[in-house]
């Protein structure tokens, strides 16, 4: 029977692309095998256990004795990346992590802290008179707290300072960066008990509150590099090892415009017809096959051709299609939205070209868009969250 073009399918068929994805992956790839991680929430177990260190709750009846890891460390400090989700074609299965911008977390052991709970002390940054302070509704907070809950600390509370060093709405998983750097904070000091598919666990219940259960940000800022999601219930995440000897360049060129990501998801089609369905997921596969070959004109071409989220979002933003047309002029193998937006993202191989890029991309914002822009080029962050200090 012949495939009727119009047929429509539901919106949610993008995690059926990402596991066609993953199934021609694995054919196509000359590649060491990839790294894939399947999580099940309902059993939470460190990937690489480490001598533990306990603290047992005999105040309970003795057969729901809880033990708990003592704090090793009396304070830590941690940062994690900025991230671009969906790259073009793959919404919400598909993002990586940039090197040098992000958000940084300070955390110490506090016994003025009610046990098991975590305060927040101090947000500084961009943008930091506009977040809360209660932990049950900051990125950082509500991370933090779902760490120590799958670790069972009841006896220690936490003290948290978060400083911003992304802006609010930039598509650059300003809350996921928050949220990956509170997780890693509260796991190392507590003796880095949880492997990153749990934290990144608890990432997404901070982004599910916030902008919506998508781990296209969360996981890339927590693991680094490339990240598919290739499942939600339960959660797989799989690694896309680009090659280290290549050179990849982001060029990240932000308007002041401020693009929420639920208003701009609320932009999004509830159905799509078989046509663009086929040719998205084709591109995403061209694409994944591009990141793990290294092929950045592939990567870039793949990037820019999205026929489904991109054509929604970019009119709301004001510039963006001729944004997107200077950076190709310009030479950039490839251009999109980054997340949902204002920024655009564009790649290269060459810092000093991925500056004159940069450059023309900035001067359409404004010539098209009326906006003022500034522009950051980046490599590609391989490692994602750490502490720093």
């Amino acid at each position: 029977m012949a495939f009727d073009s119009h047929l429509t399918l539901p919106y949610s068929s993008s995690l059926l692309c990402s596991a066609l994805i993953v199934s021609c992956t694995m054919a196509i790839c000359y590649q060491p095998p990839l790294n894939t991680i399947s999580v099940r929430t309902s059993t939470i177990f460190s990937s690489t256990p480490k001598p533990p260190s306990l603290r047992c709750n005999l105040s309970l009846p003795f057969t729901t004795q809880i033990c708990e890891p003592e704090p090793l460390l009396a304070s830590v400090k941690a940062f994690a990346p900025a991230t671009v989700a969906n790259l073009g074609p793959g919404f919400d299965f598909l993002g990586c992590a940039v090197d040098g911008l992000g958000d940084f977390v300070s955390l110490s052991v506090d016994p003025n802290v009610h046990p098991g709970q975590i305060s927040i002390s101090h947000v500084s940054g961009d943008a930091s008179s506009r977040l809360s302070k209660n932990p049950n509704w900051n990125c950082a907070g509500i991370a933090g707290i779902e760490v120590m809950k799958m670790l069972g600390i009841r006896s220690v509370g936490l003290s948290l300072s978060l400083e911003k060093g992304l802006p609010l709405g930039s598509g650059l998983g300003s809350s996921a960066a928050s949220a990956a750097a509170a997780a890693v904070a509260v796991n190392e000091i507590f003796g880095g008990k949880l492997g990153p598919e749990e934290l990144v666990l608890a990432g997404l219940k901070s982004e599910e509150k916030v902008s919506g259960y998508h781990a296209d940000n969360v996981a890339p800022a927590i693991m680094g590099g490339f990240v598919l999601i290739r499942n939600y219930e339960p959660l797989e995440l799989m690694r896309l090892n680009f090659p280290a000897e290549k050179d990849l360049f982001f060029v990240l060129v932000s308007p002041e415009f401020e693009a929420p990501t639920k208003k701009m998801r609320a932009a999004l089609p509830v159905e799509i017809g078989m046509a663009h369905h086929v040719w998205n997921c084709s591109q995403a596969g061209a694409l994944v096959a591009s990141i793990l070959q290294g092929d950045l004109v592939g990567l870039g071409k793949a990037l820019s051709a999205d026929k489904i989220v991109e054509p929604r979002r970019a009119p709301l933003i004001p510039g963006m299609e001729a944004v997107k047309k200077a950076a190709i002029e310009a030479g950039a193998f490839g251009c999109t939205i980054s997340g949902a937006g204002p920024t655009a993202v564009a790649v290269i191989n060459s810092e000093e070209k991925g500056e004159e890029i940069g450059e023309s991309m900035v001067e359409a914002f404004w010539k098209e868009g009326n906006l003022k822009a500034v522009k950051a080029v980046k490599r590609l962050d391989r490692v994602g969250a750490r502490l720093v200090s």
